[in-house]
C-alpha cells in the first residue's frame, strides 16, 4: 500500500515459541530480522534466556495501532488459546 508515491510500512503481530517451550507475543515491522534479533540476544529480556527461538505464527496489520492492540489482547491470553491460534494457522 501507497500513500502519496510513498510506500506505508505494514505491522506484524508474531508469536514465537521459545526453546523452553514458553510463547513469546510481539509486534515489529520486519519479521524475518525481529526473529534474527531475538535469536542474537539483542531483543527482549524474556527471550534471552530461552534461546533459541523459532517463529510459530504472525499476523499482518495496516498501521502499529492496530498491531500494538492485537499484542495486548493476545497477551491476556491463556496458553491454551494461544495454541489453538497457532494450531488453527497451520
Amino acid at each position: 500500500m501507497q500513500i502519496y508515491g510513498i510506500p506505508k510500512l505494514m505491522w506484524y503481530l508474531y508469536i514465537l515459541q521459545c526453546n523452553d517451550g514458553k510463547l513469546y507475543v510481539g509486534i515489529t515491522t520486519d519479521v524475518t530480522k525481529r526473529v534474527e534479533r531475538h535469536n542474537k540476544k539483542k531483543a527482549s529480556r524474556y527471550t534471552r534466556m530461552r534461546l533459541p527461538v523459532e517463529l510459530v505464527y504472525q499476523e499482518e496489520h495496516p498501521d502499529k495501532s492496530t498491531a500494538r492492540n492485537r499484542e495486548i489482547q493476545l497477551k491476556k491470553w491463556n496458553r491454551t488459546k494461544k495454541l489453538a491460534l497457532i494450531g488453527n494457522n497451520q
